[in-house]
Order: structure tokens, then C-alpha cells, then sequence
């Protein structure tokens, strides 16, 4: 049996029934079994059914699940304090919330409410969840375009950019999602990203992080943007936190925790906060510690990238990004994307399909010989296009 959905051309696909999963792997209600390298959608970041992050949330179904926004809970409070660890924000604060898409929400109206700005600024290519107020970026928004700025002239790519000059005082705060770029895996300049940041805090805006996508490990490091050297007002997670289950988190430096508390800021959720939420995002985080996940992300993450890279040298392939455990195969067209898709699908493996381009985000428990097996697949795939 299988669901229909219909992909960017119009074209009806028949995708697979799955009923199970475990680690890696998704098992059909045929009994056939696949290679998750999407991750779910970027979330089971310590793989299907994990058996430590299900034994938490079997614990804590039996003790309490929703306590409402008003009240605090010490799993909560523990959650807590291990979110801000991994951040080293020891004196900061954590919100937990559904999805990115809050939030986000939260961290904008958070900002707004400090800096009285109505202006938000991000990169074209950014996404930034699925709300109205961040899909439609026509009036409150400057979109700035960075895909010149490889090309700045005497090689600096961003000290004297004429894209700063466009930062306006007023600015409520500039969103960075740093390396996914809407899953094309696409990384802006980082003297660029620096300038903006310090122009913008400069000018009295705020800077977050979007890390629903690149969090959690995603990019070898517990944060995209530790890759730029650069340290956030706010940070957005999701995702992967919940390895699946519907939680996010909203975390903010001591600094922005003592401003926004000031303003009497008010937020409600219905599930703002729940236990058995942060029950899942402790056990998460405790199994990246402890299995040292985010060292085996960055380097496992190098030999994968290798492997993908040699496959440049076949005629369909346009172009090949990666960063850690996330990676983008930019094919010649939409056809031969959709065909590449569809042959790895036989073969046993998801992966992530938008158009010419496939997405590779494997969970961070992937083997070696898993990855350089599908690789090997991938290219003989190839070799006949």
C-alpha cells in the first residue's frame, strides 16, 4: 500500500507506508525496508525510536505531561539547564514550545518588544518557518541578497559591502539561519555575517539564531553558527531536540532575559513549557553527550562529504555542498533529480528531494559503512544518466 503526493511538477508519486522505524532504518507495510538519510524532516537526530529518549518520555507519561504556562516543573527546570549548557548561557533563559515556526514567533515579538523596532531583516534564501508573518516579507521586512558577495572585488567579501549600507537604525533584529538556506545547504560569507551582526547590534537590533535546521549538532558542531564566530541574543531550536516529537526551544542570553523581562513580556501557549516536551529535549541531549555525537557528527561528516564529492565527476551533477552531516546534490534538472530520487527509493534509500536538488541529512548515529554504501549506490545511479 502506498500515500500519494505530488511533487513540484504536478507529477503524482507513490511513496512508500511506513509503519516502523529503528535507528537508521524505516520498515514498509510491505516489509521492505529504507535508509532514513532525511532524518524524518531534519528531527530523528539520534535515530527512529531511539530506546533512551522513549524510555523518557514512558517515564514521564507517568508522572505528569502538561502542567499549563503558569506553573513551573523540575523537569523543566533540568531541561532547562542542559539547553543552556550545550549554549554556555548559564545565566540565561529557555522557553520551550511546540516548532521552529513559534519559535521563531516568540524570538520577533521578543525583539520587537526590547528594541521597539518594527523592521526585521534576514537573507533572501532564509526560511524561517511556515507563519504568514514570515512567508510574506513584502512591507517590515529588508531581504538582503547575498549571492554577489563571493565576487566582492579585493577579496575581503564584505568590508566595504555595499549591502551595509542599507542596515537602517530602528532595525528590530536581523534572523541568521546559518548554512541551511531553505535545505539547499548554502552558506553565506563570514566576514559578511560578522559586519551585519555588528552593525546591527550596533544600531540597538538584537541577533538570532534560526538553528531549527542546523542545531542540535546538524552542521559538526552543537550550533551553525559556531562556524562564523558569532554569539546570538536569541537562539531558536527544534527539530532535532525532539528527535521527532513536536518540541522546540527559544533561548536567550542573560542580557536579553533581563531586557525582556523588564517589559513585562507576555507569551501563551497552550503547550508553553510542557514537561513531557522537555522530558524528551533532557533525554536528547544526554544521549548526544553521551555517545559524543557532536565530535562523531563533525568527523564522520568530512569522510561523507569526500564520498559525496567524487561524485561531481559525473556529467549530471551541477554542484556539491556539505557541512557535518548535511549535504546538497544540485542535479542538472528537475527531471533528473525526480528519476535520481526515484531510483534511490527502489533501491532502498530516502533522501530529501526539492526539484534538481537532493538533500542528504542523515541522523547523527549514521555508520561509515551505511553512508559510504549509499554512496556507492548513488554512483552507479549516476553512471547511467
Amino acid at each position: 500500500m502506498v500515500s500519494a503526493v505530488f511533487n513540484s511538477t504536478g507529477h503524482r508519486l507513490e511513496l512508500p507506508e511506513i509503519v516502523s522505524g529503528e535507528g537508521i532504518y524505516l520498515t514498509a507495510a510491505d516489509g521492505n525496508r529504507f535508509v532514513d538519510l532525511e532524518s524524518g524532516v531534519w528531527c530523528t537526530s539520534v535515530g527512529h525510536g531511539n530506546h533512551r529518549v522513549n524510555q523518557a518520555m514512558r517515564d514521564q507519561l507517568g508522572v505528569l505531561t502538561h502542567a499549563g504556562f503558569c506553573y513551573s516543573n523540575p523537569i523543566v527546570e533540568e531541561a532547562a539547564a542542559a539547553v543552556l549548557s550545550v549554549c554556555d548561557l548559564p545565566d540565561g533563559a529557555v522557553v520551550f514550545l511546540c516548532s521552529g515556526s513559534e519559535g521563531i514567533d516568540y524570538a520577533r515579538q521578543a525583539s520587537k518588544t526590547i528594541t521597539g523596532g518594527t523592521l526585521s531583516m534576514t537573507f533572501h534564501d532564509a526560511y524561517l518557518g511556515s507563519f504568514s508573518s514570515v512567508l510574506d516579507r513584502s512591507r517590515d521586512w529588508l531581504v538582503l541578497d547575498w549571492e554577489a558577495c563571493p565576487a566582492c572585488p579585493g577579496g575581503n567579501r564584505s568590508a566595504d559591502c555595499d549591502h551595509l549600507d542599507d542596515i537602517p537604525e530602528g532595525l528590530s533584529e536581523f534572523i541568521f539561519e546559518p548554512g541551511s538556506s531553505s535545505g539547499q545547504v548554502r552558506f553565506a560569507p563570514i566576514p559578511l555575517v560578522r559586519k551585519i551582526v555588528d552593525t546591527v547590534r550596533s544600531n540597538g537590533g538584537k541577533v538570532i539564531a534560526n538553528e531549527v535546521t542546523t542545531g542540535i549538532g546538524r552542521t559538526g558542531s552543537w550550533f551553525g553558527f559556531d562556524h562564523y564566530g558569532i554569539s546570538p541574543d536569541l537562539i531558536v531550536v527544534g527539530k532535532g531536540i525532539g528527535n521527532g516529537y513536536p518540541v522546540s526551544a527559544v533561548v536567550m542570553d542573560s542580557r536579553t532575559r533581563g531586557e525582556l523581562e523588564a517589559t513585562g513580556f507576555k507569551y501563551m501557549q497552550s503547550h508553553q513549557n510542557d514537561p513531557l516536551g522537555a522530558a524528551v529535549v533532557n533525554a536528547v541531549l544526554g544521549v548526544i553527550r553521551d555517545d559524543d555525537l557532536i565530535a562523531r557528527a563533525a568527523t564522520n561528516g568530512m569522510v561523507f562529504l569526500e564520498a559525496v564529492e567524487k561524485l561531481a565527476t559525473h556529467a549530471a551533477v551541477v554542484a556539491v555542498r556539505g557541512r557535518g552531516l548535511m549535504f546538497a546534490i544540485d542535479l542538472r534538472n528537475e527531471s533528473t533529480g525526480e528519476q535520481v530520487f526515484r531510483s534511490l527509493l527502489e533501491r532502498g534509500y530516502i533522501v530529501g528531494h526539492r526539484g534538481a536538488t537532493l538533500r542528504l541529512d542523515p541522523p547523527l548515529t549514521m555508520g561509515r559503512d551505511e553512508f559510504l554504501s549509499f554512496a556507492a549506490t548513488l554512483d552507479e545511479i549516476l553512471v547511467t544518466l
